[in-house]
């Protein structure tokens, strides 16, 4: 997975984020759901990420179980 694809499934239903702010390539990311903000985060376009980066961003910093982070992928 690349970081627009994960940036896809933060901004869908149900965790509905939207990047409050940007400094070069860093995001931080608020939640219209009520989900935790996040970030900063660095969003490389053409990197690849790590499968434990996805889960620690979707499961420590959203709150997902790793059931309901595996639903949204």
């Amino acid at each position: 997975m690349r970081w627009p694809e994960l940036e896809r499934v933060l901004r869908r239903e149900p965790l509905r984020y939207e990047v409050t702010s940007q400094k070069g390539s860093h995001r931080k990311m608020v939640s219209k759901a009520g989900y935790p903000p996040i970030g900063p985060i660095a969003f490389h376009d053409s990197a690849d990420i790590p499968g434990g980066m996805i889960r620690k961003i979707l499961t420590r910093d959203v709150g997902l179980t790793e059931e309901e982070a595996l639903g949204l992928l």
